[in-house]
C-alpha cells in the first residue's frame, strides 16, 4: 500500500467542490451513475470498434446500501481503470492545486465534454462522506486490479487488489444524517429510488438494486415517433410538466452532423396559473447522453416561449464543473435558435391546418408570444406571421397578411387602436372617420401591444399607424361642405386655455359624431405607455397631447359663435375646461381633478334646466 499527500491546496479545492459549485448533495449518486454509464459506453464502443475481448452481454449498473454500516455502493461491469489511470483521472483535481484548476474551469466555457471526465465528479462524493474506497480493474488485463481510498484531507492510500473485478465500485462511506445540512439518509431506498427517478431514469444502461430495475430506460425522444403511443407522450408530459391536461402539440426534433442532439417539445393546452410572474419556474429539461442535468434551462429557450415544456438530449455540450450551469456557447446558441424556429413553424402549421387548435394556442398563449416581438427581433416576422388580432372587420381575429388582402385601394397604412378592451376601443372618438368610411382597424387590447407596437415599424412594407396618434390624411367625401368661417381664433384661445394640459389644439379629421379628441404628436409615447413606465417606478416629464376639436359639430360651432361675440364671458374658460375633461373620459382616461370636473358640468346643467 502506497500513502500519497495531496498538494497543500487541495481541502481548498474539495472545499470549492463541496460547497461552491454543487448546490444539492443529492448530485453526487448522478454523478457516480453518470461515470458508471460512461464506463459501460468505453467498454461496448471497445467491443465493438476495437475488438476488445470482454463480456459485454449484460452491462449495467448496480446499486447496493448498507444502513448497519452506513456504505452506499455504485458497481459497473464497464472498461475499468488501470493504477496509473486511477491516479491521473482521479487525482486531477487533487494534484492541480488551485490556480490550475480555476484555469480549467475558464477552459472548459470551450470544452466540448466534461461527462466522462471521472475526476471531476467524483470528488462530489466528499460532500456527503466520511471516506470513500474505490475498487477498479481494466477490462482486457490480466491479474489484479487498484484500490484507492481517502478520508478528502489531506491525503489518500492506493494498493493492489487482487479480488477486483472488472470495471468499477465505489463505496460511500456516508456522513450521519443532518436534514438541516440536507445531508439526508443515503442508504434508505426510497430516497436512492426518488433521485435515480429524478436524474437517471434515461439511462440507456439498467440501474439495478437487488432484483429491481430502478430506471426506465425509456427515452422517448430518442425512439421514432411511430413507435410511441399518444399515451405515452402524455404520461411523459405530465411527469414533466405537472399539468394533468393533455398536450395540445407534440414536436419531435432531431439533429446530426457535428453536434448532435434530440428534442421532445410540448405544447400546453392551456396557461399555467404563474405564467406572468417573474419568479416562475420556466425552461427545458436538459440531458446530456441521457443524464438529467437540470430542470429548467432557461437558456434554451427564449422568455416569449416560457411555457413550452420538454426535454433536449445532447451528445455533446459545454458544461460548467458540475454541470448545473449551462455555459454561453455557440452550441447552446446553435439549439435555441432551431428549437424557436421549430415552435414557431409548428404553431403556423396549426394556423393553416387546425384552426381549433390554434385559436386554443393563441389565447392561452398569444400574449406571451408577443413578447418577443421586443426582444427578438430575428424572429420579429416569423412571430408576426402566426400572430392574430382583433378587428373591426368582424368578430373573428385576423392576421396581418388577410388585413393586408382587405386593405382599400390607395391604404399604405395598418391602422391600429390600443385600449383596456374592446368595447371600449370600438366606442372611441377616434374610430368615427374610419367607421364612417369603411377603414379596417385592429383593435389591441393586451399592455404588451402598447409596447411592441413601437418596436415594429412595418409588416410586408406596410407602416403599423396608431389612429390615435399624429394626423389623419383620410380621403374626404367630396360632398361634405367645407366647415364655414375661421376657426383660428377659437383655437388660439382654447390652446392658451389648456395651456397646462395640451400641447396644441387643431381642427380634426377623424371626428364624425364627438365634439374633441386627444391624440398623441407622432414622436410622443402614448399615455397608457406613460402610465405603465409610472407603474415600474420611471418617473419622467408629463406628456401634454392633442386636442382636436370636430369643426362640424354644434358645441364646437355655438362654442366659437359665444368666443367672437363675448370673449371676456367667464363661462367660457368653464366650458373649455369641460371640452377637455370630456374628450378625455371618452378614451377611458383618467381625470385630473374629478371633484371640480363634477361640479362644473352639475353647474353647467343646473343653469340650463
Amino acid at each position: 500500500m502506497e500513502t500519497l499527500e495531496f498538494q497543500a491546496e487541495a481541502r481548498q479545492l474539495l472545499q470549492l467542490m463541496v460547497h461552491s459549485i454543487y448546490s444539492n448533495k443529492d448530485i453526487f449518486l448522478r454523478e457516480l451513475i453518470s461515470n458508471a454509464s460512461d464506463a459501460l459506453d468505453k467498454l461496448r464502443l471497445a467491443t465493438l470498434q476495437d475488438g476488445l475481448e470482454a463480456d459485454a452481454s449484460d452491462l449495467h449498473i448496480e446499486l447496493e446500501a448498507d444502513p448497519e454500516a452506513r456504505t452506499l455502493s455504485v458497481r459497473d461491469n464497464g472498461i475499468g481503470m488501470t493504477r496509473d489511470e486511477v491516479v491521473e483521472l482521479i487525482g486531477t483535481i487533487a494534484k492541480s492545486g488551485t490556480a490550475e484548476l480555476l484555469t480549467k474551469l475558464r477552459e472548459a466555457k470551450e470544452s466540448p465534454e466534461l461527462i466522462g471526465q471521472f475526476g471531476v465528479g467524483f470528488y462530489s462524493t466528499f460532500m456527503v462522506a466520511e471516506k470513500v474506497t474505490l475498487l477498479t480493474r481494466k477490462a482486457g488485463t490480466e491479474g489484479h486490479g487498484t484500490r484507492w481510498e481517502s478520508t478528502g484531507e489531506g491525503t489518500f492510500t492506493i494498493d493492489d487488489a487482487a479480488d477486483a473485478p472488472v470495471g468499477t465500485t465505489v463505496t460511500v462511506h456516508l456522513r450521519p444524517k443532518d436534514e438541516e445540512d440536507a445531508l439526508y439518509d443515503y442508504t434508505d431506498t426510497g430516497k436512492i429510488r426518488s433521485i435515480v427517478k429524478k436524474y437517471s431514469d434515461f439511462i440507456s444502461f439498467p440501474i439495478r438494486m437487488g432484483e429491481d430495475t430502478l430506471n426506465s430506460m425509456k427515452a422517448l425522444w430518442a425512439r421514432p415517433r411511430s413507435e410511441v403511443s399518444d399515451e405515452e407522450y402524455h404520461e411523459f408530459y405530465r411527469h414533466i410538466s405537472h399539468d394533468w391536461s393533455e398536450p395540445l402539440e407534440i414536436i419531435n426534433m432531431r439533429a446530426e452532423g457535428t453536434f448532435e442532439y434530440e428534442a421532445l417539445l410540448f405544447l400546453p393546452s392551456r396557461a399555467p396559473h404563474d405564467l406572468f410572474q417573474r419568479d416562475a419556474r420556466r425552461g427545458l429539461q436538459l440531458y446530456v447522453k441521457r443524464v438529467f442535468i437540470m430542470d429548467d434551462s432557461r437558456e434554451l429557450i427564449p422568455d416569449y416561449l416560457r411555457f413550452v415544456k420538454g426535454v433536449v438530449d445532447a451528445a455533446d455540450l459545454s458544461l460548467n464543473i458540475s454541470r448545473e450551469i449551462l455555459q454561453q456557447d455557440r452550441h447552446i446558441q446553435m439549439i435555441r435558435r432551431r428549437l424557436v424556429k421549430k415552435v414557431l413553424s409548428t404553431v403556423k402549421d396549426l394556423m393553416n391546418n387546425d384552426a381549433e387548435k390554434y385559436a386554443t394556442f393563441w389565447r392561452e398563449f398569444g400574449r406571451a408570444v408577443k413578447e418577443g416581438l421586443l426582444n427578438d427581433p430575428d424572429n420579429q416576422k416569423a412571430i408576426l406571421d402566426v400572430a392574430t388580432f382583433a378587428s373591426t372587420a368582424g368578430s373573428e381575429p385576423t392576421t396581418l397578411t388577410a388585413y393586408i388582402e382587405r386593405m382599400k385601394e390607395g391604404q399604405d397604412e395598418i391602422y391600429y387602436l390600443t385600449g383596456d378592451s374592446r368595447s371600449q376601443v370600438e366606442n372611441s372618438p377616434h374610430m368615427e372617420a374610419f367607421q364612417a368610411q369603411g377603414y379596417e382597424v385592429l383593435i389591441l387590447t393586451d399592455q404588451v401591444d402598447e409596447i411592441w407596437v413601437e418596436a415594429v415599424p412595418d409588416y410586408d412594407g406596410k407602416k403599423l399607424q396608431s389612429i390615435a396618434r399624429g394626423s389623419v390624411d383620410l380621403p374626404k367625401d367630396k360632398e361634405e361642405p367645407e366647415p364655414e368661417g375661421d376657426f383660428a381664433p377659437l383655437l388660439t384661445y382654447l390652446k392658451e386655455q389648456l395651456t397646462e394640459q395640451v400641447k396644441d389644439v387643431r381642427l380634426s379629421h377623424r371626428l364624425t359624431t364627438s365634439p374633441a379628441c386627444l391624440v398623441s404628436d407622432t414622436d410622443d409615447i402614448t399615455p397608457a405607455l406613460e402610465k405603465m413606465y409610472r407603474a415600474m417606478g420611471q418617473e419622467g416629464p408629463r406628456v401634454k397631447r392633442i386636442l382636436e376639436l370636430n369643426p362640424n359639430h354644434p358645441l364646437v360651432g355655438g362654442l366659437r359663435s359665444a368666443h367672437e361675440s363675448r370673449a371676456d364671458d367667464p363661462a367660457l374658460p368653464e366650458t373649455a375646461e369641460l371640452l377637455y375633461g370630456t374628450a378625455l373620459l371618452a378614451e377611458g382616461g383618467d381625470l385630473e381633478d374629478p371633484a371640480r370636473f363634477a361640479k362644473l358640468l352639475a353647474d353647467r346643467l343646473a343653469r340650463t334646466v
